[in-house]
């Protein structure tokens, strides 16, 4: 790094950190720099998609997060994997294009946060998207991230969605159409078999701009401040501690469990709880690192009565040649998925509304997400409640920025949540269960069939379930005296700062997060060019020419 001054500072290299350095610079009119704590997306790990299982525990592109010993989970202490690499969690995630309900992003503009409705949002979710469908009233088809399809159909993803029918529940092709509502097979974040994670589809055909730096295992361990105004950012590398200025906006893209570590670092936060740290308070913000949600998973895994299943592929060295040969061949097959094929959306709670949980299928199964396939061929569906009630929070452990906050995730802490589980787990069984899966489900594997009871169904989730890798909200937005950032995502209080990330949601999104958080990403870069240029009112949404293709394979 050449100079000590930029006009945008953006801390993060992740999801959303990736969106941030290619919009801003991308008119060649601001100087930006992007921090990133962890090294740069070399990992062949990380691009091929069934990768996902090497980077779940990797030392060094995972931050490998634990909550606290959760009260209502068996007192365990849950594991969170966070990306730690360009491109963030979106490297090594599931996948999984999703970007929730239309009444979410209603729900936001309706807490007060104008501009954030799904009219509002819609255009910056396609301006996003190459959806290799092609462009359509609800679909980008010249954006960088790229949203593919399963090339080829699979026989029990095929039973599953029929068993599904058989419930009531409608195929469908699109769960990002207007209706979420259906089963069928997920988009993936995949071009041509590889993984398009927001490095590779926002931040490599920007990587030449003479306006752009990119600092990797460069860790941000304070904000500089001058008075109340955000005037820098101090952060290790190599060994050093330095420190760099901007002369516009800092902006967090840390993370919803480290933008808010940052913040609390940096005496913003609430009074009480950075004096009992010994840190000076800067301001008394009392909702930093409050309403913390994510989404619970819990899984059921059943033997498979035929060897189709991704255990099978991976069980000999012949399986795994020929999944690799195909992968070589046609860029599909296992390599290319991941793990999660298919997907159902359905309501299992008493009363109108929309879809409230959610079913991850994958042809595999294993003792937890990431491990070794189990000996026997198998499938994991996986559901999880989509709008938890409850709420943890996020703390500082002590005033080490080195030191991983505290996590509370406080699963279960309500009784909506615990009934909603149960009456998925109920469903899942049901499923399972139908003429059109009979041939192919062999026995339930976990929770067994001696698991009967919505008291012991309860117990089952609170002793197995995990997370689904969603932590939002611990920077909400809004104007309530627990908000910590406004509707065009500035910090109250606090001048020249703003938090783009998923703690700025609300309240969690009704599906996986890397959709949106790109969609805040691509928004809020337009709001904070508007506010550089004193427009806060103009802002238009454009449909992207990329400067050039975001080709994954030139990637390696």
């Amino acid at each position: 790094m050449q100079r000590a001054e930029f006009d945008y500072v953006v801390v993060g290299g992740g999801t959303a950190g990736c969106v941030l350095a290619n919009r801003l610079s991308e008119d060649g009119r601001h100087s930006v720099l992007m921090l990133e704590a962890g090294p740069r997306d070399s990992s062949p790990w990380i691009h091929l998609p069934i990768g996902y299982g090497k980077t779940m525990f990797h030392k060094t592109l995972n931050w490998g997060f634990h909550t606290e010993p959760e009260p209502a989970m068996a007192g365990r202490r849950i594991y969170w994997p966070r990306g730690r690499t360009l491109g963030g969690s979106s490297s090594i995630n599931g996948l999984v294009f999703v970007r929730g309900q239309a009444e979410d992003y209603n729900h936001w503009a309706e807490l007060g946060n104008a501009g954030w409705s799904w009219d509002d949002v819609l255009p910056y979710f396609m301006r996003s998207e190459h959806n290799t469908r092609g462009a359509s009233p609800a679909h980008g088809g010249n954006g960088p991230l790229w949203c593919s399809d399963i090339k080829h159909k699979h026989e029990l993803i095929e039973g599953i969605i029929a068993g599904a029918q058989e419930l009531g529940v409608a195929r469908t092709a699109d769960f990002n159409g207007g209706d979420q509502e259906g089963v069928g097979y997920y988009q993936l974040f995949t071009r041509k078999g590889w993984r398009c994670s927001t490095a590779v589809a926002y931040l490599d055909p920007a990587r030449g701009r003479p306006n752009l730096s990119i600092e990797v295992d460069a860790q941000a361990t304070g904000l500089v401040l001058e008075g109340r105004r955000a005037v820098g950012v101090r952060y290790r590398q190599g060994g050093e501690v330095r420190e760099v200025r901007a002369t516009s906006e800092v902006i967090l893209a840390a993370g919803a469990l480290q933008s808010p570590q940052l913040l609390l670092l940096s005496g913003i936060g609430p009074a009480r709880a950075l004096a009992a740290q010994g840190i000076n308070v800067t301001y008394d913000l009392p909702g930093v690192g409050e309403n913390l949600q994510d989404h619970l998973q819990v899984r059921l895994m059943y033997k498979v009565a035929k060897p189709i299943t991704t255990n099978d592929d991976l069980a000999t060295l012949y399986g795994k040649a020929r999944i690799g040969l195909q992968w070589l061949l046609t860029r599909s097959g296992p390599l290319a998925v991941g793990i999660n094929q298919g997907g159902l959306f359905t309501r299992v709670m008493a009363g109108p509304g929309t879809p409230d949980v959610q079913f991850h299928f994958a042809t595999l199964s294993a003792d937890m997400a990431g491990a070794k396939p189990h000996p026997w061929p198998g499938c994991t569906f996986s559901v999880c409640q989509l709008r938890p009630e409850s709420r943890g929070t996020v703390t500082l452990r002590n005033a080490d920025p080195f030191e991983a906050p505290v996590m509370r995730a406080n699963y279960l802490a309500t009784e909506t949540d615990q009934q909603c589980t149960v009456e998925g787990i109920k469903f899942a069984r049901r499923l399972a269960a139908t003429k059109a899966l009979g041939g192919l489900i062999e026995e339930e594997h976990k929770p067994g069939k001696d698991v009967q009871g919505d008291d012991a169904l309860l117990s089952f989730a609170r002793e197995t379930g995990a997370t689904i890798f969603h932590p939002s909200g611990t920077c909400k937005m809004g104007n309530d005296p627990m908000a910590v950032t406004d509707a065009r995502l500035r910090v109250h209080g606090i001048a020249s700062l703003r938090v783009v990330d998923c703690s700025i949601m609300p309240t969690l999104v009704s599906g996986n997060t890397s959709a949106p958080v790109v969609m805040i990403a691509e928004k809020a870069s337009d709001m904070i060019l508007a506010d550089a240029r004193g427009d806060a009112q103009a802002i238009s949404v454009t449909t992207p020419t990329p400067e050039k293709p975001a080709l994954a394979d030139a990637h390696h």
